[in-house]
């Protein structure tokens, strides 16, 4: 199948999503749309997948107009689509799930699942899925519900398959693994639309590369284009891709987690007896696919979960303190979810830059706030982290994702840090962003400061780490230098050290957490 988008604009309000598309997808081609966290990508396939009117533009289909009132109909005239987060009923099986919407009966209105469980089969043979028809989905591990969704597809005679930020969940080998099932599709004859913001990846698998940037689509690009050129194109000028540090000045261990327990209100480990310390002008990283106890260890040493065990600062218990009194104990924080827990959208810039010490001097006390100080802050703050905004006083809100990041790293590296903590600190920004930021955390930990990081980017954390501590279901299975290899790295993530089987305890691992 040739389908061609010309001319497409999606507009939400006064917002345009996509200007003016013109992109072309061909059968036995591997199209990345490559672009920055809000670039347009996902907009621009959920109006192919008919889940968004475009506001102009037509779609063609072998030469022919179609339009499409939902995805039911894209479905049928050969197009799927893999979303980022998977549309699969946890408690179903992949059979049940596969066959949700194009129910086969037998007599009498009796399901037919054996035609859907045969189909599977046959899929998972011919392209080495490995799924089993019967399994739960909650029972599967992520890069395996990804398949599944893959097949939902495929039984639906898919011609064109559309993979939404598809290794977001992944382990290297899941992702490598995912590759080759694409190159497989490729193969046969499928067209493949493929969206990342992730370079490695769209040079590894790219038939043709499309490059959209604000909406607009800014280039087109062969896979063999440096990734120097492609993230250029990306955010609109040169990148430095590499983030350069020196080897660390050593201090004294400053900060020490011991036997850190976190419990869910059922009483499964979140985090089990985790334990580690981190010496002044160091990076520790913890590295793992996202759900494996990293949120509830970082909300536990702010005080945001109950917890069992020790956390020491300076020598200083701070576990059992609440979240003001850790941040006054010397602690900066940049939460995973800055539109969440970091940021209050409808306050101003200035106002959300001293969130965390509005009721100290010289911001303000118990009774009243200093305008004039948290103005002239808030400029100096915004210059020195590069903030792109028109004014102090406008909403947080409508800054762009990087900038929306800067401003609450602005406020989180303050002077004489005792503890820096960022969880997911590059999440939805661009690379040029990225940059900037990966720059202040290595001056941070360069200043003496002991630097925590959370990431499920493997390069972020291969990047910044001095050390890196994987978590695998709720523990420590290893902490290990920074330059340990992608794939031991891999592998621990998956749950397996280097020479050892993997951990399958079944009593401590929470449910529903996938590796």
């Amino acid at each position: 199948m040739k389908l061609e988008l010309r001319g497409i604009t999606k507009k939400f309000g006064a917002f345009t999503a996509n200007d003016s598309i013109d992109l072309t997808v061909e059968s036995g081609q591997v199209h990345s749309l490559l672009g920055e966290n809000g670039a347009g990508k996902s907009t621009l396939m959920n109006v192919l997948f008919g889940l968004y009117e475009p506001t102009a533009g037509e779609i063609l289909a072998d030469g022919r107009p179609v339009r499409f009132s939902g995805p039911g109909e894209a479905m049928r005239a050969g197009i799927g689509m893999v979303h980022q987060h998977f549309m699969l009923i946890p408690v179903f099986t992949v059979a049940e799930n596969v066959a949700l919407g194009d129910e086969h009966t037998r007599a009498a209105g009796i399901l037919d699942l054996e035609s859907t469980r045969r189909k599977i089969r046959e899929i998972s043979d011919e392209y080495g899925f490995h799924v089993d028809p019967d399994a739960r989905i909650e029972d599967l591990p992520v890069g395996v519900q990804q398949r599944v969704e893959i097949i939902k597809a495929l039984v639906r005679e898919a011609r064109v398959l559309i993979l939404d930020e598809p290794t977001a969940v992944l382990t290297p080998q899941e992702t490598d693994e995912l590759l080759d099932i694409i190159r497989r599709l490729r193969d046969n004859g499928t067209a493949v639309v493929f969206i990342s913001h992730k370079l490695r990846e769209v040079k590894a698998i790219s038939t043709v590369i499309s490059v959209l940037r604000r909406g607009r689509l800014v280039g087109t690009a062969d896979p063999d284009a440096d990734q120097s050129e492609l993230a250029a194109l990306m955010v609109g000028r040169a990148v430095e891709l590499n983030t350069t540090k020196s080897a660390p000045k050593l201090g004294e261990e400053t900060f020490t987690v011991s036997d850190l327990t976190v419990l869910s209100p059922e009483g499964v480990r979140l985090v089990d007896r985790v334990s580690f310390g981190i010496r002044q002008g160091e990076i520790l990283a913890v590295a793992g696919v996202q759900g494996n106890g990293q949120t509830e260890l970082t909300e536990a040493i702010m005080g945001l979960q109950k917890a069992q065990g020790s956390i020491r600062l300076d020598g200083e218990e701070i576990l059992g303190r609440t979240t003001k009194q850790v941040i006054r104990a010397g602690v900066g924080y940049v939460p995973e979810d800055r539109s969440t827990d970091g940021l209050v959208g409808s306050f101003s810039v200035a106002e959300n830059l001293v969130l965390n010490r509005f009721d100290r001097a010289p911001v303000g006390n118990r009774f009243q706030l200093s305008p004039a100080v948290i103005r002239s802050l808030a400029e100096q703050r915004v210059a020195e982290f590069d903030v792109r905004t028109q004014g102090v006083d406008l909403p947080v809100g409508t800054l762009s994702g990087g900038n929306q990041q800067k401003v609450v790293m602005a406020r989180e590296l303050v002077d004489d840090l005792k503890l820096f903590i960022a969880s997911q600190p590059t999440r939805g920004v661009d690379v040029g962003s990225i940059e900037f930021l990966h720059d202040r955390i290595i001056r941070e930990r360069d200043s003496g400061t002991p630097v925590m990081i959370v990431s499920t980017e493997l390069d972020e954390v291969l990047d910044l780490a001095d050390r890196i501590a994987v978590m695998y279901h709720g523990r420590i299975i290893g902490i290990v230098p920074g330059d340990t290899s992608r794939d031991d790295l891999g592998l621990m993530m998956a749950g397996i050290s280097p020479g050892t089987e993997p951990d399958t305890t079944p009593d401590t691992t929470p449910k529903g957490v996938t590796a």
